[in-house]
């Protein structure tokens, strides 16, 4: 069996040669942590991996998301309204965490024999946004697994994750796609896509497919080159400043705005790349500022207009011109 070729799986020829030896020899690691930044596909690689662990020959099997032998654990809809709205297959936002309950609820599971086959998959989306109390539960099931029962931790920070989860798992590392490999996986996600924003979204994801789609379907293309021209030739009149909010629309919801902060982001992280060391000094203080910026956006309720004011001006300040020093 081969790797997959295209879609989120592109760039991930090495997880897959790894994971399939594991499968072939006589006694596979019961725990594996999937290690890399968000958006790289280790969550649509564990759907994947998990299906076929458990498959059986002879016996159909239903895709990943309704297999009874694949359990997956991830945050919650914040609330009954964004339920609602996952119950009706439309975004909705989730809670910070995967709780204490969830990992109880998994473990009960646990106790009964899989369902279509000897082998039942664990799937943590992500595990360092588990609770503590819930970290402390998992611990049990790793230390302890039961037979046929296979974990697969997607852990986006590994420096998050507590040494004791860590010492009883293998670690897969994936890696940013280089940019062939990203365009690839762009192309089959969002085939048709415009040249434009197809070249934004390639241009900010950082190596990341899940970021470039995400970037893609915000339809930020001309937020990216407004970006661009604020970095490039500050903005004294404000002018840039002012098209920005036009640009991103009259009521952009939350992942919009973190999506263009994001975009802003990497903006100031191409544009390092061009200018000498004592510069970049200036460039990266701009960058922590947008960290910063990032990190209180989902808690704090920002006006859309004055946020994109506040990003516009943090990048006018790193132009080479009088003006955008101010």
């Amino acid at each position: 069996m081969t790797p997959p070729p295209s879609g989120p799986m592109v760039g991930h020829e090495e997880p897959w040669r790894t994971w399939r030896t594991a499968m072939a020899g006589h006694r596979m690691h019961h725990a594996w942590l999937l290690a890399g930044r968000e958006g790289l596909g280790k969550a649509g690689f564990a759907r994947m991996a998990a299906a076929e662990l458990v498959a059986e020959r002879g016996i159909p099997q239903p895709p990943p998301d309704s297999h009874p032998d694949i359990l997956t654990l991830s945050p919650l809809p914040a609330n009954d309204d964004e339920a609602k709205k996952k119950a009706d297959g439309k975004p909705y936002l989730t809670k910070r965490n995967i709780s204490v309950d969830q990992v109880r609820e998994m473990q009960r599971r646990l106790v009964t024999r899989p369902t279509l086959g000897a082998r039942r998959a664990v799937i943590i989306d992500a595990a360092d946004q588990l609770e503590k109390s819930a970290v402390n539960a998992l611990l049990k099931s790793l230390e302890e697994p039961p037979q046929g029962t296979f974990f697969l931790l997607v852990v986006h920070g590994l420096g998050r994750l507590l040494p004791t989860i860590r010492s009883r798992c293998l670690v897969m590392r994936f890696h940013p796609l280089d940019r062939d490999q990203l365009s690839q996986a762009v192309d089959a996600a969002m085939p048709g896509l415009d040249s434009a924003t197809r070249a934004a979204a390639i241009a900010v994801a950082g190596g990341s497919p899940g970021a470039a789609i995400a970037f893609a379907e915000q339809d930020l293309g001309k937020v990216h080159g407004l970006f661009r021209k604020l970095v490039a030739q500050g903005d004294a009149d404000f002018a840039l400043r002012g098209a920005l909010s036009g640009a991103m629309g009259q009521r952009p919801d939350r992942e919009r705005q973190l999506a263009a902060i994001e975009c802003a982001r990497m903006v100031l992280v191409d544009h390092m790349h061009e200018v000498d060391d004592a510069y970049r000094l200036r460039i990266a203080d701009t960058h922590a500022a947008l960290v910063r910026l990032a990190g209180q956006a989902p808690t704090y309720n920002f006006d859309p207009a004055l946020l994109m004011m506040e990003i516009g001006g943090l990048l006018a300040s790193v132009a080479r011109t009088r003006e955008g020093a101010h």
